[in-house]
């Protein structure tokens, strides 16, 4: 596996100061800006606020629009004012252009240009020169825009020109300066062997923010990293440049499979965003600093007490593009979410049967080899839903095709899995083997699909089919002809229970500069590949998403997982960390990188439980399984030099334990979809961090060894071996918390020693929420359609709880065109549980009914229970209560779940 070892050799990838456009903006120091504001040039517009700044020295001009987007949203565009050419803009990432709000100019003199949003709430202080603008909300300053002056924006330049050198050329050629000319890296810029060559020069941005009074940030996913974002030194940036790196390791700042340009700060009364729209490799600085709290007009003594307050500053620098950022105002981090959303939609909603069990590895052999561990899960009891196929199954590692001896009949092994109610889940990588008698190869070439070198010829590079040619994905054409390749009778061997895994598309290319392709290779409309590579893997999921769509004439929900993402991701399916390292140290970590990835917008994400790369041993196996099946995306996955590992190859004893896990994971599946129809709906992230649910209280601002599933389960995964007790954090002095398997109220607060086996992990439920259960498990989501729910109540210190329930068919956008959905509240209040419908608009008819109902820390045991329908006599409950646990079970209710009812203790 020679490209293996070589992907994990370090010096493939460049550090922060061998990048020549950072060691450019690095050369700019805080300080005062060179930029000022033309106040003649200030135009208002029902749209936006233009006006001009110019550079003192170069006296280029910029053109500034600032837009107040509703819903709290500002916009603040920089592009050159009268650009050699245009500049990249990024497409496709807004689901469409934002609702503008007019603002008002307030006062416009002595230098200082104040613009008010129409609420008042807000408002925008610009100050002339230096440039800077000042955000302010109800008085109170919450984030300032180049106040430390590292505004850097490189304008388009005529190529330098060929004529005969003059003597005062000459000088200028002579040896220093060339090194330094080379050093910048403007025209051209080396790494090892490889020589990039920027056919328009250096175009790069960057700018600072300022926030005011944060201390905690967070987000710009993919990083190996803890969930608050470190300070960054000199030559330590934390880089978004999608990288295929394989075994990456942990606690570096460098980009690895995915970017999303999303930063948010967090204090106790506010959170705010800043979502940098640039798809090109960009590098953040963070500074975070006490500063000694401004107040005019403090006598000595004053001055001398005043506190310190922290401030954070956070620079931004892309190679390339215009300067288009969103500032998200908030003021709570449920709002952040929703403003993001707003710009680049929410979480598709995935089929049911995608948040079941995967299993996959690198690779299953052949069709018997699939049957065979299709078969282990029924005879070992073990819940599953989709069989993966990596690599190996194509013939030659062409995708869209099977290898012709190992599944001579695929369409006969899925029928196989349709009849166990399972699916199939194939890779389709980016790269097409160049292979003129591959069709998929002719086709794109003869229709000039692929992505150009610098020189016109079709790009090349090496992957898994050896030399290989890339599909220009940012072209919609191509997107459309990609797409049909999925057509049932295109894509032969194919059934409508085969899904998609999108891999290697950062794009990985073996032997390329760091491992992905040359930033000069050339893209639909002449863009470089410099412009857009972030944007590479976003739109083949797009493609692949919209395919499988297609091919059910735009019935089903599709499912794909990819590799590589961007900002808006999330509209296409799931994503997953890429390959990680089977040790302890990468289950501990997994927990913050999902966290972040879940708060940039991907609410389905996971990470390959037991861990890619090498062997686990079965303590660290066990540990994984019980973290992954409380989290969105559950996939076990390995290498082809790991050892087969499939749940029950690990003795009896941990066969039990595993199986355990993953039955609580399907046990659990009516509150998860329902979490990912909040996702879907309301952009609400379906796993969060402490704080998102406890934004005052401080100790959980940098929690990263558990989380919250929805608003009403605290998980914390066992990351330690041989660990004996956990230390869990229980947030809020006035919240109540029970263990969720043994139904006791927690009776500590605070900071406390829980003990833990390895039969499971603690996970304890939330008092004042409603979970809802299936009662049991079944051998897949399809078998589970018409098993009954139950009910966990906990309740709050006042003795009350909500929660809902979203159901639908699971697969189809029914729920979409025909409102065929119902989405229940039930509420617990003075002794009346209840169910009600949230959303009237839906319909759906389900035989299911709720059968029991666990009523936690119920006070004392009732005398006698009675239920009734809205419409209906009431009828007395059989119910058992437990003096050691305060439960109170209810059973054989038989309440339906699509109609209103009422149990009354």
């Amino acid at each position: 596996s020679s490209v293996q070892d070589e992907a994990v050799d370090k010096s493939n990838f460049k550090k922060c100061n061998q990048i020549a456009f950072y060691r450019r903006q690095k050369l700019l120091r805080p300080g005062k800006s060179l930029y000022r504001v033309l106040l003649d040039s200030v135009t208002l517009s029902d749209e936006n606020v233009k006006f001009q700044i110019i550079h003192e020295e170069n006296k280029v001009l910029l053109q500034v629009e600032i837009y107040e987007i509703e819903g709290n949203i500002f916009r603040l565009k920089i592009d050159e004012a009268f650009p050699l050419r245009p500049r990249y803009k990024v497409p496709d990432v807004l689901i469409k252009e934002p609702t503008t709000q007019r603002l008002l100019i307030s006062h416009k003199e002595a230098g200082i240009l104040v613009l008010s949003s129409v609420n008042e709430d807000y408002k925008l202080r610009v100050t002339a020169n230096p440039f800077q603008v000042e955000l302010q909300s109800k008085g109170e300053t919450v984030m300032s825009v180049n106040s430390n002056g590292l505004l850097y924006f490189e304008h388009l330049q005529p190529p330098p020109s060929d004529r005969k050198p003059t003597a005062q050329n000459e000088e200028a050629a002579s040896d220093s300066s060339k090194e330094k000319q080379e050093d910048l890296g403007l025209w051209q810029e080396k790494f090892g062997s490889f020589l990039d060559i920027k056919a328009h020069g250096p175009t790069s941005v960057g700018m600072d923010f300022s926030l005011h009074e944060y201390d905690h940030v967070y987000g710009i996913p993919q990083h190996t990293e803890t969930l608050l974002l470190k300070n960054t030194s000199d030559g330590d940036a934390y880089r978004l440049y999608n990288l295929d790196i394989f075994g990456h390791k942990i606690h570096d700042k460098i980009g690895i499979y995915g970017s999303v340009p999303l930063l948010l700060a967090h204090k106790p009364n506010r959170t705010s965003g800043i979502f940098w729209m640039n798809s090109s490799e960009t590098l953040v600085d963070i500074s975070t600093k006490a500063i000694a709290e401004h107040t005019p007009s403090r006598s000595a003594a004053e001055t001398a007490k005043q506190r310190a307050v922290p401030l954070t500053d956070v620079r931004w620098m892309s190679e390339s593009g215009i300067i288009d950022v969103f500032l998200l105002m908030g003021p709570t981090a449920f709002d952040i979410f929703k403003q993001f959303a707003q710009l680049t939609g929410t979480q598709a909603l995935p089929p049911l049967f995608s948040l079941g069990y995967h299993q996959c590895r690198w690779n299953y052999e052949d069709e018997q080899d699939v049957k065979a561990v299709d078969a282990g899960f029924d005879a070992h009891d073990i819940p599953y839903d989709v069989m993966w196929l990596d690599i190996e199954h194509t013939d030659g590692k062409r995708y869209f095709t099977w290898d012709k001896k190992k599944f001579q009949n695929p369409r006969k092994m899925q029928e196989h899995l349709r009849k166990k109610k399972r699916k199939l889940v194939v890779i389709i990588d980016p790269h097409i083997k160049v292979d003129p008698s591959y069709i998929l190869y002719a086709q794109a070439k003869e229709k000039g699909y692929f992505v150009k070198d610098r020189n016109g010829q079709d790009f090349e590079g090496i992957c898994w089919p050896g030399s290989s040619c890339y599909p220009d994905f940012t072209n919609p054409d191509v997107r459309k002809w990609y797409a049909d390749q999925f057509a049932f009778k295109t894509y032969k061997g194919s059934t409508n229970i085969l899904f998609v895994w999108n891999d290697m598309n950062e794009p990985s290319v073996f032997k390329g500069a760091e491992l992905t392709m040359q930033k000069d290779a050339v893209h639909y409309n002449n863009w470089e590949h410099r412009e857009v590579h972030n944007l590479y893997g976003f739109y083949q999921q797009m493609a692949t998403a919209e395919g499988l769509i297609r091919r059910s004439s735009g019935k089903e929900r599709p499912f794909v997982l990819t590799r590589s993402f961007f900002a808006g991701s999330q509209k296409y399916g799931a994503v997953w960390t890429g390959d990680n390292t089977a040790e302890w140290s990468y289950l501990k970590i997994s927990i913050p990188m999902l966290l972040t990835i879940n708060m940039a917008g991907i609410s389905f994400c996971g990470a390959d439980v037991g861990g890619f790369i090498g062997d686990p041993e079965p303590e660290l196996l066990v540990r994984w399984y019980q973290a992954g099946a409380y989290q969105p995306f559950f996939r076990g996955h390995s290498n082809m030099e790991s050892k087969r590992r499939e749940p029950w190859l690990f003795g009896e004893k941990n066969t039990q334990i595993i199986r355990r896990a993953i039955t609580e994971r399907y046990v659990l599946l009516p509150y998860l979809y329902t979490l990912f129809y909040r996702a879907h709906t309301a952009a609400e992230p379906v796993m969060r961090s402490l704080w998102i649910e406890f934004p005052g209280k401080m100790e959980t601002f940098d929690v990263e060894n558990e989380y919250m599933l929805g608003n009403a389960l605290l998980v914390h995964p066992v990351t330690e071996k041989e660990a004996k007790t956990v230390t869990v954090l229980f947030p809020g002095s006035e919240e109540v918390w029970y263990d969720f398997r043994k139904f006791k109220r927690m009776e500590d607060a605070g900071t406390v020693k829980i003990s833990v086996t390895l039969e499971n992990i603690p996970v304890f439920q939330r008092g004042g929420t409603v979970i809802p259960l299936k009662t049991s498990a079944g051998k897949s989501t399809e078998w589970m359609i018409d098993i009954s729910y139950e009910l966990h109540v906990a309740l709050d210190a006042e003795a009350c709880a909500i929660g809902d329930l979203y159901v639908d068919d699971g697969h189809s956008f029914q729920y979409l065109h025909k409102k065929q959905f119902l989405y229940r509240k039930f509420t617990f209040h003075k002794n009346i549980l209840s169910s009600s419908c949230i959303d009237e608009s839906g319909r759906y008819h389900t035989t299911c009914a709720v059968e029991r109902v666990i009523i936690l820390g119920f006070g004392k045991q009732p005398t006698f229970v009675t239920a009734s329908a809205k419409d209906g006599k009431k009828k007395e409950v059989v119910f058992t209560y437990d003096t050691k646990t305060s439960a109170l079970t209810l059973e054989n209710l038989a309440l339906s779940v699509d109609a209103d009812w009422e149990i009354c203790i």
